[in-house]
């Protein structure tokens, strides 16, 4: 928010200086990022002074430059060689003396300095406008009156604007703050808070009284969606001139960052500055009918806006219509190239309504037209201040635009709005904000930003909330405007804190998250965010009957809620892809979304992806792509992190992963992993593989409320490791070697390992040898041989039994 400080001081009782300005701002809450000069014209003309022509006199070296002496009012004239055509004896002029600094109106600062032109001695400059910011003119130097005196500042004679400009970051709630005035309703409160009075108000401005037309023109106002446009109010102007604005109305716009058009619309815009209330002028000839009717129109009714682009509006749009029901503006939003005001317009009709925040804001996303009036409408503006800030308009545009009033204020409003009331307790006050404030102090505070105090108690009081504040409704709201008046560094820090113990759920959600990204980040993967919107078209017709679609989209390219992760992150690696960044390993943390019995399923993941290379080529060794094993090995390690060892697993089934594979813990599903089919790598224009890990993280952290993991010593004493050779049918996966050693439930096994697979005719048809390793280890003591071959030959017949397998001795 732009706000300017000679504006904000018209609504001031007092004026302090910019910079006491900028900390009253900042402690209220309104924190001024930035404080910068605004100059209408660079330099101020400080330094330029008006000269009276003395002499002037053909330069001897020179057929167009002239010899001049100039009398500035302090002594001796100054000699002046000047190339202007029209310099003439008895002009009184602009004169830059040595050491002004003169600010062009195109081109670079210049200081002027002693100078001899073609041998002649030159100590300043006679200025045209151009050359000192006043105009863009540079046939001649500028001729002033001929009474002014010689020695006259230029600064006194032209009073160039001068201004401070805040940058203020306001918080999305803050609509109250939008406005020049409101900013002024929160200097007020902290001044009376600051001397504990009620004497400083904000000074409003003047609405005269406004001429009548000759001829009255009658606008009627109909609102047949009251929800949509709960309060709608207008007035008839005849005899409009459009034209320029006067110098101060340019000013203050120029100075806050809005280019100035005409005297209308540059009123309309001062008014929704000064007052936060945007308005809107239609030329009244245009207005079919003499009626006014705010409707909604039927779905795909072509509507053209200002912007000269066709519109397909949606039946949810509100619009202000004629009396023929053609729209002519998107209510709250931007309006229409038809009924607009142009040159040679005479008679308008202006606007002055509330529009509900929901609908401008949906309306506002739907079309992509995010525009002054949709962003102070969406966050909500006063409706209490409608018929105000109309007949404020109306004064100015009688004044300034020669304007009559041909229609008394119309103001249809078939049901008021309720103020808001909100209870408070002083002793809630004193436990959310740390501080036991006075009672006094508190009704001294709301009632300077416009509360009004309805019940009191000594436990605590009920207020109205004032129609400016449309955000607050709870006792918290309140607390916070307390403390934000009366300044957040008047809390003291106390010296000791009291606190109780609690027990947290367990697993902490945040602990486990923060312990799986440091292990993915320090073995080279990068974190990855996606968005939760996708492309449809990526979706079987089948996996698009339960996905959440928008009914709202941003684009044809965003219009549902991902029911999977791959996609998203497929997206990221084709735009790596795309521009030679091709050894990539990402990982994520995001939801799914989909359709569910009862609504809709919002599913948390983790996700792993992998293409590429897994090391550069070097001398030593050439690269080798990322494979299955690859990414197995990450996900293993991931879940032995958060203590899951025991792992089930099975061939599973996708049209997505091919080869596709399930991960059980507990029977529990936590993994779907495998490699990126490659008719889903086409949809992203991937040409080299990629590999995919989804986790479960819902069933993940519901595992870890069951599983108690404790810290236990390294054992003492020594592990022992024996080996087997396994000869079996080709089709036995090594998961059922796992399976079948499970079986046997030994506390001394510790670790199963395949180490080799040899596939030869001499073990006999489909056939295959697994070599696989068993660590044996005892906490309590030394293992003995006899122990392990015991356990060795529970083994040995377990795999003969359940896997038909063979020992090669």
């Amino acid at each position: 928010m732009t706000i300017s400080y000679n504006w904000l001081c018209d609504y001031l009782p007092v004026k302090p200086t910019p910079e006491e300005l900028s900390v009253i701002l900042t402690r209220i809450g309104l924190e001024v990022e930035s404080l910068e000069k605004f100059e209408a014209v660079k330099g101020s003309l400080a330094g330029l002074v008006v000269g009276e022509v003395l002499t002037a006199e053909k330069h001897p070296n020179a057929d167009k430059l002239k010899l001049t002496t100039v009398n500035i009012g302090n002594g001796e004239p100054l000699h002046i060689v000047c190339g202007a055509p029209n310099v003439a004896v008895g002009q009184k002029v602009v004169v830059a003396p040595v050491g002004t600094t003169i600010y062009p109106s195109s081109g670079e600062p210049l200081t002027m300095k002693r100078a001899k032109i073609r041998g002649e001695e030159s100590l300043g400059m006679i200025c045209a406008e151009d050359e000192i910011g006043l105009g863009s003119s540079h046939e001649g130097i500028l001729v002033l009156d001929a009474a002014l005196q010689p020695g006259t500042l230029a600064s006194e004679l032209f009073k160039p604007a001068q201004d401070w400009i805040y940058e203020i970051g306001l918080t999305p709630n803050r609509m109250d703050a939008m406005s020049h005035i409101g900013v002024a309703r929160d200097v007020c409160a902290y001044l009376n808070n600051a001397e504990n009075t009620q004497q400083y108000r904000v000074q409003l401005p003047e609405i005269k009284a406004l001429p009548k037309a000759d001829t009255p023109l009658a606008i009627s106002v109909t609102i047949e969606n009251t929800d949509a446009c709960p309060r709608y109010a207008g007035i008839s102007i005849t005899g409009v001139q459009t034209a320029p604005s006067p110098a101060w109305l340019k000013d203050r716009l120029t100075a806050i960052g809005v280019r100035p058009i005409n005297n209308i619309v540059d009123i309309t815009n001062y008014i929704l500055h000064e007052t936060g209330q945007p308005l809107h002028a239609f030329d009244a000839n245009a207005i079919k009918g003499n009626a006014v009717v705010v409707r909604n129109l039927p779905q795909d009714t072509v509507f053209t806006t200002l912007d000269e682009k066709e519109r397909k509006l949606d039946a949810a749009d509100l619009m202000i219509c004629n009396g023929a029901g053609e729209g002519m503006c998107i209510a709250g939003v931007f309006g229409g190239l038809h009924s607009g005001v142009t040159d040679a317009t005479h008679s308008i009709f202006l606007e002055s309504a509330f529009f509900s925040a929901g609908s401008v804001r949906a309306t506002s996303f739907r079309h992509g037209l995010r525009t002054d009036a949709a962003t102070r409408f969406e966050k909500g503006v006063d409706i209490s201040n409608t018929v105000f800030v109309l007949q404020r308009a109306a004064s100015l545009i009688c004044e300034l635009a020669g304007g009559k009033a041909a229609s008394e204020v119309i103001d249809v409003y078939p049901q008021p709005l309720p103020k808001t009331k909100v209870d408070v307790s002083y002793a809630y006050i004193h436990k959310l904000s740390g501080k036991q404030y006075e009672p006094a102090k508190i009704k001294n505070i709301l009632t300077s930003l416009g509360f009004e105090v309805i019940k009191e108690a000594p436990e605590g009081i009920q207020v109205t909330v004032p129609y400016s504040k449309p955000d607050i409704s709870l006792p918290c709201d309140i607390v916070e405007e307390v403390m934000r008046v009366d300044g957040l560094d008047n809390i003291e820090i106390p010296t000791h804190i009291v606190m109780a113990p609690a027990i947290t759920a367990q697993p902490d959600k945040e602990r486990v998250r923060e312990k799986v990204s440091n292990y993915l980040a320090a073995n080279g993967f990068h974190e990855i965010f996606t968005n939760s919107i996708t492309n449809s078209k990526y979706f079987t017709p089948e996996v698009l009957e339960h996905t959440v679609k928008m009914i709202n989209s941003l684009s044809a390219d965003l219009d549902a809620m991902r029911p999977s992760m791959l996609e998203s992150g497929l997206e990221s690696i084709a735009h790596n892809l795309n521009r030679k960044n091709e050894n990539l390993l990402f990982f994520e943390f995001g939801k799914t979304y989909k359709v569910a019995a009862k609504g809709y399923q919002e599913d948390d993941h983790i996700c792993l992806y992998l293409t590429g290379q897994q090391t550069a080529e070097t001398w030593i060794h050439k690269s080798s792509p990322v494979d299955f094993y690859f990414l197995k090995g990450f996900v293993i390690n991931v879940l032995a992190q958060l203590g899951f060892s025991q792992l089930q697993w099975a061939e599973s089934e996708s049209a997505s992963l091919q080869p596709a594979w399930e991960i059980k813990v507990k029977n529990q599903p936590v993994v779907t992993l495998g490699g990126v089919a490659a008719q889903k790598l086409k949809q992203f224009d991937i040409k080299q593989a990629v590999w995919f890990a989804d986790f479960n993280w819902n069933n993940i952290l519901a595992l870890l409320q069951k599983n108690d993991n404790f810290y236990k010593e390294i054992p003492k004493f020594p592990a022992v490791r024996r080996d087997l050779a396994l000869v079996l049918d080709k089709q036995v996966k090594f998961a059922a070697v796992e399976a079948a050693t499970r079986a046997v439930k030994s506390p001394l096994l510790q670790h199963i390992n395949l180490f080799d697979v040899f596939e030869s005719e001499k073990l006999g048809v489909n056939k295959k040898s697994y070599a696989v390793s068993f660590t044996f280890q005892d906490p309590q003591k030394t293992l003995t041989d006899k122990e392990i071959d015991g356990v060795m030959d529970k083994l040995i017949k377990t795999f003969e039994t359940q896997l038909q397998a063979g020992i090669r001795k």
